[in-house]
């Protein structure tokens, strides 16, 4: 029987986050499989970090998809994003820990399409008075992205619930990012409210 690539990515995420420099034997073995045919799959530890992270892009492209981000009230975009990101939040979390894949023209590239998704989602929100306009929306969205990952890290270690964590994500995330009509707004600087992306050195 034909081995799972994703399957086999996926078992590599869950050990390579806990160890980073756990050996192919120990990923082999996490993912059922020998070394060799994990060897004839990803020739390589470094081709196997970079198809875990094009993995995890491709995962998180899916729940921008899947979520319509571009479309609607923006708040309800984001909640529908965290539905759709949470399943995959241990993937988000290889991404924004594993420097090594910034090295890589495409994954740059394809994080970079990501991000300005994301990016473009709070400043929709910004402009329909959703979200708070003294956060920049290039901060909004490397916080968000940032908590998804907190999210995968808490789970694999036991201090969050899967059935919890969406709604956690949602709550920490909305109760600071909302605006909030009763509240006074600080005049935003010039540099508050740049068009910059996150860092693409991490997420």
């Amino acid at each position: 029987m034909a081995t799972d690539r994703d399957t086999v990515l996926e078992a590599a995420v869950g050990v390579l986050s806990r160890r980073p420099t756990a050996h192919l034997d120990e990923i082999a073995r996490a993912a059922g499989i020998s070394r060799a045919t994990l060897h004839r799959l990803f020739p390589g530890r470094d081709a196997l970090i970079r198809e875990v992270g094009l993995l995890g892009l491709r995962r998180f492209a899916a729940a921008l998809d899947t979520a319509e981000v571009e479309q609607g009230d923006a708040e309800a975009a984001l909640r529908r994003l965290v539905d759709a990101s949470v399943p995959d939040a241990m993937l988000c979390a290889f991404l924004a820990g594993e420097n090594q894949l910034y090295e890589h023209d495409d994954i740059n590239d394809l994080w970079e399409v990501q991000i300005a998704r994301l990016h473009a989602l709070f400043l929709r929100g910004q402009q329909q008075g959703v979200f708070r306009i003294e956060l920049s929306a290039a901060w909004l969205s490397e916080a968000f992205f940032d908590l998804v990952a907190g999210v995968g890290w808490s789970i694999q270690d036991g201090r969050l619930a899967p059935r919890d964590a969406a709604f956690s994500l949602a709550e920490l995330f909305l109760g600071g990012a909302l605006r909030r009509p009763d509240a006074h707004t600080p005049v935003p600087t010039a540099h508050s409210t740049s068009d910059h992306r996150p860092d693409t050195d991490k997420p």
